[in-house]
């Protein structure tokens, strides 16, 4: 049996929880320690959860963690990843990965020179949801995939986050902030993005927080907050992306892909589960009928109901993926790769010109009903 790796977690804002919390359904992982720059947050988490709250140049320097959780914002995640890896760590990051191609080849290099693992979120891919989509592609049921679309659009953070100020900053928006959960799942899907076009649009400069202690307040708009994008796949696709913060409602659906043999329609990327639908050729469109995959059973109550949620299976995978010698799914390669897609939407954006890939990547291999399986600690 795989031995546990130490995880210290750095940064102690709300997605931490999720990381201390489902952590312990699966094997070869085990919070140890965490670390804040606010001393306070890391020592209200580590009474929580049961851990050490430590500085980060502490946790950097503990022998008892092998990898570090990267959970700060975006803006840093760069420099605390590499610090890691210069610790002799091995690194797993909260999306986006970093936020520049430059930034995430130096990671690259810095881990090869210390035979280190870098991995990234989001992990939501690997949910049973859409490893169901993964294999009718793979086993051919849609036929060639040419095309399709994915929606990701509301009406912004301000009307439900009390500190909504970095979402609207450069690093942020639309496309880096929700972006990942959809172009990875697009990755996994078709393979690699070759080239991709955009406009972008910033319809309002400021914004007024609608709730909590700084009701009223306004923030300003610093990114683009609508993106109309195209991406054209390796494999010959091309789907078109939209992502807005400017939307009321709408009614498309998160994600469609069209092949030759037929349509499906993908649930949100962003969460592990949901119902898939297919129709083939012509046929009536119908709800495929739910397959024996762990990582689509609904476990945590949301405020629309039940819903599958296993992050932390990523860096459960990278963590036995370490220990046999495997490649693991979520990847330093997949990550850089969606992050130089992201970046040249928004490039494209300013331009108005086309931005070919200069990054490439495998598809990472399916996560099969027993592949799930064999990561949960209740099964081993």
């Amino acid at each position: 049996m795989a031995r546990k790796l130490g995880v210290g977690i750095v940064g102690c804002g709300n997605i931490s929880t999720t990381y201390f919390r489902f952590a312990p359904l699966f094997k070869g992982i085990e919070v140890r320690s965490c670390a804040d720059i606010n001393p306070a947050a890391a020592k209200a988490r580590a009474a929580e959860y049961g851990v050490r709250a430590e500085s980060v140049d502490a946790l950097l320097g503990a022998d008892d963690i092998d990898i570090v959780v990267n959970l700060t914002i975006p803006s840093v995640h760069y420099d605390i990843s590499r610090r890691a890896l210069d610790a002799g760590k091995h690194v797993y990051s909260e999306k986006p990965f970093v936020l520049s191609v430059k930034d995430g080849l130096d990671l690259a290099r810095r881990a090869a020179r210390k035979d280190l693992r870098i991995g990234s979120a989001p992990d939501t891919f690997l949910g049973g949801a859409h490893q169901l989509v993964r294999r009718l592609i793979d086993e051919g049921r849609l036929g060639e995939i040419t095309g399709g679309t994915c929606h990701v659009m509301g009406r912004g953070m301000e009307h439900w986050h009390p500190n909504p100020d970095f979402f609207f900053q450069p690093g942020a928006g639309p496309v880096l902030d929700i972006g990942p959960y959809y172009i990875t799942n697009l990755v996994q899907l078709l393979g690699p993005v070759k080239s991709v076009a955009a406009l972008s649009a910033t319809p309002r400069k400021q914004r007024v927080i609608a709730n909590g202690p700084r009701n009223g307040e306004k923030v300003p708009v610093d990114t683009p907050t609508t993106i109309h994008a195209l991406l054209e796949f390796a494999g010959g696709a091309v789907v078109t992306l939209g992502a807005s913060w400017d939307v009321w409602d709408h009614r498309h659906a998160p994600m469609e892909l069209y092949g030759e043999a037929g349509t499906v329609y993908i649930p949100d990327p962003n969460f592990f589960g949901g119902d898939v639908r297919y129709t083939k050729g012509a046929q009536e469109v119908k709800k495929l009928p739910a397959w024996n995959h762990p990582f689509g059973v609904p476990n945590q109550r949301h405020s629309h109901g039940m819903m599958a949620n296993y992050r932390t299976a990523g860096l459960s995978d990278m963590a036995l993926a370490i220990q046999s010698g495997r490649p693991h799914r979520c990847s330093m390669e997949l990550a850089l790769h969606v992050v130089e897609v992201m970046t040249s939407i928004l490039k494209s954006g300013e331009t108005g010109r086309f931005v070919a890939m200069r990054t490439t990547c495998e598809r990472p291999a399916p996560l099969g009903p027993k592949e799930a399986k064999a990561l949960l600690a209740k099964n081993g």
